[in-house]
């Protein structure tokens, strides 16, 4: 299976997005971050299954929360660029590439 590389930013994202949920409801934040899991866990069995949405990036859409994975594949490895909400700007995650 291949591995997974999570960039900086995307890192970033992740743990942003954990922590307002959590503020929202406690045990929130850990069922994101396990959605979330689950989506990049789906993103390795089948990079492919997914469509690219710019140039050479994917998207794959998270279950129950308004976020996506993008990345794309780099030999053996997947590289996540950005863990992003639906509703902001996608100029932004599109600048990382």
């Amino acid at each position: 299976m291949a591995r997974v590389i999570v960039r900086p930013a995307a890192e970033a994202e992740l743990q942003e997005a954990h922590a307002w949920y959590e503020e929202r409801e406690s045990g929130l934040g850990v069922e994101f971050v396990r959605c979330i899991n689950d989506c990049v866990q789906s993103i390795r069995r089948h990079p492919e299954m997914y469509p690219p949405v710019h140039k050479e990036i994917r998207q794959g859409v998270v279950r129950r929360f308004p976020y996506s994975v993008f990345y794309f594949t780099d030999g053996d490895a997947i590289i996540v660029t950005a863990v992003f909400h639906a509703k902001r700007n996608p100029r932004i995650w599109q600048r990382r590439v």
